[in-house]
């Protein structure tokens, strides 16, 4: 079966408070661990997912093949020569692979070619898929769950980007991993944010802190010391939509970094940016930006489903071969089930964007 994440062996369990439903905290103090109240009945946990990998990666294809269908026309003719990879080079940065993953791609399929003395247009698009494959595989890296108790997650991205619905489907698969999370709904800034995640704790009979107009950091603070007493596994923060142009709201979530450290020594473990795959160049601007600002260690990209700009991945590979560290691409989203969220594959994504 196909891993979502590594969760390591569970040290012995502390002694834990009472867990609770979802909740209040009680502003601006930290949880304590005598607060919480007896728990009213959950509705049911949710069935398994049960769909066959086979049939999601059919379903990633299905959405891939706008960007993939102006790759594959290049090799419809008979002939390997400059005109092919004039062509290819035009698809490739309508793709938004962006010129320098475009350059890099080019430079290698030329030696691959020259190497394997390919003959055929059809050879060549194999050969592409080698090279577009070698040049995504440092983006491909699973998510380490267990190392720190709780495993601190910061989540973060501009509104719309679906944040808020990627910490829900990546809670459903980590409460069904009998993983004990807790979220933090330190999205204040954006109407019904907090209730839009209650509604995901719910589904998934996990435990959320959260205030009513509180501020991000004290919410954030509240749930990661909340999460150490309840001897949680996870706790994920969902923080605030956010421009990488606007200095002060970037101030902002450089705030909520730091205290989640004074919270638990060495978090956050995890900082998650969400884009969304239709954004292409953007889309790495992005990554740009909050990396310089918080230090990402991973990526998910949303709405890969029907997008022409499937290559900005490849231009954020490039990216970070360029910068000599590689911002890791956790997981891939194609639509809003449940199990449409799934863990990177470089070769799959590749044989679904090029086969």
């Amino acid at each position: 079966m196909f891993s979502f994440f590594k969760k390591k062996p569970p040290a012995p369990a502390p002694a834990e408070a009472p867990a609770g439903p979802i909740r209040e905290a009680p502003a601006p103090v930290a949880v304590p661990e005598t607060a919480a109240t007896p728990a009213p009945a959950m509705p049911p946990a949710p069935a398994a997912l049960t769909e066959p990998r086979s049939g999601w990666l059919g379903r990633l294809a299905q959405g891939l093949r706008k960007t993939g269908s102006s790759i594959a026309t290049v090799f419809t003719g008979t002939r390997i020569d400059d005109a092919l990879y004039e062509e290819l080079e035009s698809a490739l940065l309508l793709a938004d692979t962006g010129v320098s993953a475009t350059e890099h791609l080019l430079a290698d399929l030329k030696r691959r070619v020259k190497d394997s003395k390919a003959t055929e247009p059809a050879a060549v698009r194999a050969l592409l898929v080698q090279a577009l494959t070698e040049l995504l595989l440092p983006l491909e890296r699973t998510l380490d769950i267990g190392a720190h108790t709780p495993t601190v997650i910061m989540v973060t991205g501009v509104n719309g980007a679906g944040k808020t619905t990627s910490i829900g489907k990546l809670t459903r698969h980590l409460a069904e991993a009998d993983c004990k999370v807790l979220l933090a709904a330190a999205d204040t800034f954006r109407a019904a944010a907090r209730e839009q995640l209650a509604v995901w704790a719910d589904r998934n009979r996990v435990e959320i802190v959260s205030q009513a107009g509180g501020d991000p950091a004290a919410v954030t603070f509240d749930a990661v010391t909340a999460g150490r007493a309840r001897g949680c596994d996870v706790v994920i923060a969902d923080t605030a939509g956010r421009l990488p142009t606007q200095t002060h709201l970037m101030d902002e979530l450089k705030k909520i970094q730091r205290t989640i450290a004074k919270a638990q020594a060495g978090a956050p473990h995890e900082v998650l940016l969400v884009v969304d795959g239709n954004t292409g160049q953007n889309a790495l601007a992005q990554v740009k930006a909050f990396d310089a600002a918080l230090g990402l260690t991973g990526l998910i990209v949303t709405k890969l489903d029907g997008t022409a700009k499937g290559g900005v991945l490849a231009a954020i590979a490039r990216w970070g071969a360029e910068q000599g560290r590689v911002v890791p691409v956790y997981f891939i989203g194609i639509g809003e089930k449940l199990e449409d969220l799934q863990p990177f594959n470089a070769q799959e994504f590749v044989r679904a964007l090029l086969d």
